[in-house]
């Protein structure tokens, strides 16, 4: 299903400038950087933009980052935990073993986003508006997508398990080899959400059914 995410457009790794950041100012722009093994703590900016950039091995903590811009970005076994990144606008771009725990994408948009192999548990997706997004073999336990728009965006593999997708149509979206017992959930907008048998039983509940063994 993901072959349907455009990847990022990233030239090849030699030809990208090495950067060593630590601070960052509202309103700056990175283009074509290689960024690795950096820490990059307490820093608060708005309107920061990447592109075609690689991310390495970073850790970003304690700061806040609205309205970033990331296009064309790779972010490898990245830390992100609790940065807020609500209001970013990322295109493009791929999340491959990171960690995303309590990370804040609230109002983020998301186009031709793949998260791959991460761990974002208590993740926040609230008011999201998702465009082309995957989310392939990663944790995503108590993540909140709390009336976000899920227009092309595919599960697999992923722990979903008391995920909250209250108030999002659910109609096309296929969440039959995903791991839970039970989800926040609206009844009305389960119609057309794929699951397997197993997993019928997690919405028994809100159909006022009893399922006798």
């Amino acid at each position: 299903m993901s072959n349907k995410i455009e990847p990022p457009r990233i030239p090849d790794p030699g030809q990208l400038m090495p950067q060593d950041v630590h601070t960052l100012a509202s309103k700056d722009e990175f283009s074509r950087c290689l960024i690795e093994g950096a820490l990059i703590e307490y820093q608060e900016a708005t309107r920061v933009a990447f592109d075609k950039t690689i991310f390495k091995n970073i850790t970003i903590t304690e700061s806040s980052l609205q309205r970033i811009e990331l296009t064309d970005v790779v972010f490898d076994h990245c830390d992100l935990s609790n940065v807020d990144f609500s209001d970013a606008f990322i295109h493009r771009t791929e999340f491959r073993d990171c960690r995303l725990t309590g990370t804040d994408f609230t109002r983020a948009r998301f186009q031709n986003v793949s998260i791959t192999g991460c761990i974002g548990e208590f993740a926040v997706f609230r008011f999201a508006n998702f465009k082309g997004a995957s989310f392939e073999r990663s944790s995503l336990a108590s993540a909140d997508y709390y009336q976000s728009t899920l227009k092309n965006l595919y599960f697999s593999e992923c722990n979903l398990e008391q995920a909250t997708l209250a108030g999002c149509k659910l109609k096309g979206v296929d969440l039959s080899d995903c791991e839970f017992t039970g989800l926040l959930v609206d009844l009305q907008d389960l119609e057309g959400c794929i699951i397997s048998a197993e997993q019928a039983a997690s919405f028994a509940g809100l159909l006022g059914l009893v399922i006798k063994n």
